[in-house]
């Protein structure tokens, strides 16, 4: 596995660090293609270090991130939690697969608050997929909603994590004016 390092501002890598990550990302290889790209950040804030890795998967991408003094063992804690990152997701993919799951979710509708502020966009590439694999994803990235592109309706979609623990699906309806 290849890997893409960045750092943050007023932070130093040493060769040893870099060789520890090299060392390190190099036993999840078994998990990945020869030429898959990981990407690491590392960098200190207030005086907490951090170690950000994120490798893109077939359905979107997997990311640890860990804090705290020590930049050697937040790297070791970073890939250990990207193992079992991994391990969860080839197993549930795998599930996923063999178990022929055919049910939807039912639609939500999204609250909406009477003041907002945006205080920050960001913008990334919608991958098509179905709702159960963008539920995989977003169990997988640890969020509360995940946007897709449904490849059954070929329109964005987002799924999201309801309070009783299950899953909605939010679809785009016409509006009937």
């Amino acid at each position: 596995m290849n890997f893409k390092l960045t750092t943050g501002k007023n932070f130093e890598t040493s060769p040893a660090m870099e060789e520890l990550l090299d060392k390190k990302l190099a036993k999840l290889d078994r998990f990945f293609t020869a030429n898959t790209d990981a990407h690491v950040y590392m960098g200190s804030t207030k005086g907490v270090a951090k170690v950000e890795i994120t490798v893109p998967v077939r359905s979107g991408a997997i990311r640890s991130e860990k804090s705290g003094n020590d930049v050697y063992a937040l790297i070791d804690e970073a890939v250990d939690s990207m193992e079992k990152q991994l391990k969860k997701y080839r197993s549930k993919l795998k599930d996923f697969y063999q178990s022929g799951k055919t049910d939807k979710y039912e639609p939500q509708e999204p609250v909406e608050e009477e003041s907002l502020k945006i205080v920050k966009t960001k913008r990334f590439a919608v991958k098509p997929m179905d709702a159960e694999e963008a539920c995989l994803q977003m169990e997988l990235l640890a969020h509360n909603f995940y946007v897709f592109l449904n490849s059954e309706s070929g329109e964005v979609n987002v799924v999201y994590r309801r309070n009783d623990g299950a899953y909605g699906l939010i679809e785009p309806q016409p509006d009937e004016d």
